[in-house]
């Protein structure tokens, strides 16, 4: 066998290599010899089919799979010796011309094919325990605790149906609607006597806008578009049609804050309902600080590891963000000019991003495969039970899409992961607490999301 390594430019390669007729033909002749045994044909005793018998009927389809077998094996040993570790699947060049092909599966010629690869940039890790991490941190006040309050008594305030008017922010419309996509129906589209209050939040972004002033009665079609991350992958960044029909608009009324409120919502006293809004608060400020402790952290990551990325993996990511662009700007029927910026522009910010995150996602897999983090099933069955806990009746489809979908199974995992390298490299990193405001914390906290 001769291995050519006919192009070296960055992280791709290039090979041409060439395997002996002879070589294929021994392979060829050892599988034939080990199908004798296993093999039944007519005419012959078991383990008695002469291996030249053999080689007239199965000849073609056994070197067929001695070629697939030698590529395989030969590009695994190319790439182990020089301790490649790829960016992407190889790509394999073969002879196409009937001739060639007839000759290489007949045995009469050599295989000669070359290999593209591109791989992943060997990556010196920094020293983690120089790092600097600023932890902010937020006390809850007691004015806090009343917001929350004053925000529970808001979501369960009394409605009575409006006389006369169009429907305001705050009201509750009783609709029905059908969805289409590109004029098709899709399951789970449709639904009869659903109330949704305008500005609450419930529907995919968009919904609820267009329903203000829409009066009892009133049919309109509402254009939006299902989030990238929607747990329907289907559905998932798709721009869809709702022809929406409101048959009642309630108008809120007001709720009195007091012992008997909290009773309503299964507490003692108002007293008990202060501490649980105190707790969920806590664990929201403490959501918060985590997310910016962990930006703080990838930032310094990004700092500290400078290297090319493989451009398939920008590529792939760079697209996977820009379609998701793409179709909420096509859907809300914004355009670049609207968010103060040019295509071009767009273009370049992320590119960008897509470099970040490919270089941080090489990073905290090289933090993880050298300091042996793994997840666990059981990590990622407690995060399938978390998802499905989230939509009320719907756990057993939500269960059944996980088990059945390798791929969002690995979305789960993923983050999981990271979280856990974040978790690995900031026990290690020199971490300061500061005193911030609410607004200091929550501060910027979409455009972290975005470039993390």
């Amino acid at each position: 066998m001769q291995v050519t390594e006919t192009l070296n430019e960055g992280l791709k390669h290039e090979f041409k290599i060439s395997v002996p007729a002879s070589d294929l033909d021994a392979k060829a002749g050892a599988k034939l010899v080990d199908l004798k045994d296993k093999v039944r044909l007519n005419g012959f005793r078991p383990g008695k089919v002469p291996v030249a018998h053999l080689k007239k009927i199965y000849g073609r389809s056994v070197m067929a799979e001695t070629i697939d077998q030698t590529i395989s094996d030969t590009n695994r040993q190319i790439f182990e010796d020089r301790g490649f570790r790829l960016a992407g699947e190889p790509k394999i060049t073969m002879p196409t011309e009937k001739d060639q092909v007839e000759e290489l599966l007949s045995g009469k010629t050599d295989l000669t094919y070359t290999v593209a690869i591109e791989v992943v940039p060997q990556i010196q890790l920094a020293d983690f325990k120089s790092f600097s991490v600023e932890k902010p941190v937020v006390d809850v006040s007691d004015a806090d605790v009343d917001d929350a309050i004053k925000r529970i008594a808001e979501g369960s305030r009394p409605y009575s149906a409006k006389t006369e008017g169009a429907a305001e922010k705050g009201d509750r419309v009783t609709i029905s609607f059908k969805g289409t996509i590109n004029g098709e129906a899709f399951e789970g589209g449709t639904g009869e006597g659903i109330q949704v209050v305008i500005g609450a939040g419930q529907f995919i972004p968009g919904f609820e806008e267009q329903l203000i002033g829409i009066g009892t009665g009133e049919t309109r079609t509402l254009k939006v578009g299902f989030p990238k991350n929607y747990l329907n992958d289907k559905l998932a960044g798709q721009p869809a049609e709702f022809e929406t029909t409101a048959t009642l608009i309630e108008a809120p009324g007001e709720t009195t804050i007091d012992d008997e409120f909290a009773k309503t919502l299964g507490l003692e006293s108002l007293d008990k309902l202060k501490e649980a809004a105190r707790e969920r608060l806590t664990a929201e400020f403490a959501g918060a600080t985590r997310q910016k402790v962990k930006r703080a952290l990838l930032d310094r990551l990004d700092e500290s590891h400078k290297f090319e990325a493989p451009p398939s993996l920008v590529a792939e990511e760079f697209n996977l963000m820009w379609n998701s662009i793409k179709a909420e700007m096509d859907s809300t029927g914004k355009s670049f000019a609207d968010e103060n910026t040019t295509e071009d522009a767009a273009k370049e910010e992320y590119q960008k991003i897509a470099d970040r995150r490919v270089r941080l996602g090489l990073v905290l897999s090289e933090i993880g495969e050298k300091n042996k983090i793994t997840v666990t099933d059981d990590e990622v069955s407690r995060a399938v039970i978390e998802r499905a806990r989230q939509m009320p009746g719907r756990e057993k489809e939500v269960w059944d899409y996980y088990r059945s979908n390798a791929q969002a199974l690995a979305q789960l995992r993923a983050p999981i992961y990271e979280d856990k390298v974040v978790d690995f490299v900031l026990e290690l990193a020199n971490v300061t607490e500061k005193k911030v405001s609410k607004d200091e914390l929550f501060k910027d906290e979409d455009a972290e999301q975005t470039a993390a």
